[in-house]
């Protein structure tokens, strides 16, 4: 019965090493087809062949053109112009609303509040890059993600998405960096009209 379980217990442990390419631990560990994750027993990995354009630089894991440049980690594509920029929610107030403004990097923006009808419009070119130019501040990606200080009764709370990040703030906590954003969003602000 033990050998049987054994038997059973090493095949899955089989199955499972040949479906994510490693080995099963059951039996001899033998060396990796050529181009294969490295074993202990193949010794160090070779780096891989690297492509460069001619006149091009080579950097790890960023794909360059001559005459450009692209810092690692960054996309080399611009983003699409229907792709949101930034989402800015408002919360609280006297009325407690509940306002959403979502501008793209077109400029072309939408704003709801409550349930009235959605306002649309479009930023021109110039207030479409000062807002983008707000978003990319280095001081702005060292806002505080949460607000800091107290709360400030019937004040309003603003939650401000960039890049997947989400900065947290209130009224009367309004970083620099963070009220260049506010004062480059559409209608001069976040919406807190009810």
């Amino acid at each position: 019965m033990v050998r049987g379980v054994r038997v059973t217990w090493c095949g899955t442990l089989l199955l499972v090493g040949v479906l994510v390419g490693g080995a099963s631990g059951c039996g001899p560990e033998t060396p990796p087809a050529p181009g294969g994750p490295p074993s202990e027993l193949s010794g160090p990995a070779e780096p891989a062949a690297t492509t460069t354009a001619p006149g091009a630089t080579a950097t790890p894991g960023v794909t360059t053109v001559p005459g450009t440049t692209a810092a690692p980690g960054t996309p080399t594509a611009d983003p699409h112009p229907a792709e949101v920029l930034v989402e800015v929610v408002v919360n609280g107030g006297l009325a407690g609303v509940r306002n959403k403004l979502v501008v793209h990097y077109d400029g072309s923006w939408t704003s709801r509040s409550g349930t009235k009808a959605p306002r649309t419009g479009r930023q021109t070119p110039a207030e479409a890059a000062e807002l983008r130019a707000a978003l990319e501040d280095p001081a702005y990606a060292r806002v505080p993600e949460r607000p800091t200080g107290g709360p400030v009764f019937d004040g309003f709370q603003y939650y401000v998405t960039y890049r997947h990040r989400l900065v947290v703030s209130a009224d009367g906590e309004r970083p620099a960096a963070l009220q260049r954003v506010f004062a480059a969003l559409p209608e001069g602000g976040p919406p807190t009209n009810p």
